[in-house]
């Protein structure tokens, strides 16, 4: 089974799109989630560092500037969803990456204080 870091810079990003007001409440993420040609196409137009921001979980070991290198992703490249965290938090639990699991939940109730749900 892989192993993650957390990506420090994917959570920063994230709380500057939450404080923004940049993000869905509402998704199907398994609708909305980035397939391959999305992430491509981002690719095309951004540079690594830019793509790794909506990505969590750093993989350990991964090449650098590889998709492989980067996951748990929450957002569809423009905003994060809600949908993402939770299933972030829920995929990280399950599979006991606890740091990235503490990392979603964190950045879910931060966006869920600054959308009013409490």
């Amino acid at each position: 089974m892989a192993s993650y870091t957390v990506n420090e810079d994917a959570v920063r990003f994230v709380e500057g799109l939450i404080a923004t007001h940049r993000y869905v409440l509402d998704s199907e993420w398994g609708e909305v989630q980035p397939d391959a040609a999305a992430e491509n196409g981002y690719l095309d137009r951004h540079p690594w560092e830019e793509y790794g921001r909506w990505y969590l979980g750093l993989t350990d070991g991964a090449s650098e500037e590889t998709k492989s290198r980067y996951a748990f992703c929450v957002g569809d490249f423009a905003r994060v969803h809600r949908a993402a965290l939770i299933a972030c938090v829920f995929r990280a639990a399950q599979w006991r990456h606890k740091r990235i699991e503490l990392a979603a939940h964190d950045l879910l109730q931060q966006l869920d204080e600054a959308a009013g749900i409490g």
